[in-house]
């Protein structure tokens, strides 16, 4: 039987996840993956993969020139193990890059493995397989 406590609580960290990113809070992005933490956003235009300090501090430039972006994650399936949980989530991202007149917009999926610390749960592993994007700030390969 699945524990809803951790369900929502995965559920939870995910959207404090977004506001992270979106409100540009490096220390609360941080707190939400173990420090040996891996993340993968090489999916991405411009991506990179590598420990969660050097990812956040390429997050930090990155978007430091995007006046805005607003995550939306849902569709979130959680698989429990004890102290281990493999999520899986989508996610939808407006965001508005320097000198477009018009929005941009990606989605796709999100897979963290999760472990249980003794301050919650937190992503030892983030991949994120950015599926689509309209109006990239790449042109087409």
């Amino acid at each position: 039987m699945t524990d809803l406590h951790d369900v929502h609580a995965l559920q939870s960290m995910l959207a404090t996840y977004a506001r992270a990113v979106d409100t540009r809070d490096w220390d609360l992005y941080r707190s939400l993956f173990t420090p040996d933490a891996r993340i993968d956003y090489s999916s991405a235009p411009f991506g990179i993969a590598g420990p969660r300090d050097e990812v956040a501090a390429w997050l930090e430039q990155s978007l430091s020139v995007v006046p805005m972006s607003m995550h939306y994650v849902s569709n979130i399936e959680v698989e429990l193990d004890g102290d281990s949980a493999t999520v899986h989530a989508q996610f939808f991202n407006p965001m508005q890059f320097p000198g477009f007149a018009d929005l941009s917009f990606c989605g796709g999926y999100y897979h963290h493995e999760m472990v249980r610390t003794p301050d919650g749960w937190r992503s030892r592993s983030l991949r994120e397989d950015n599926l689509w994007f309209v109006n990239s700030p790449t042109p087409p390969a």
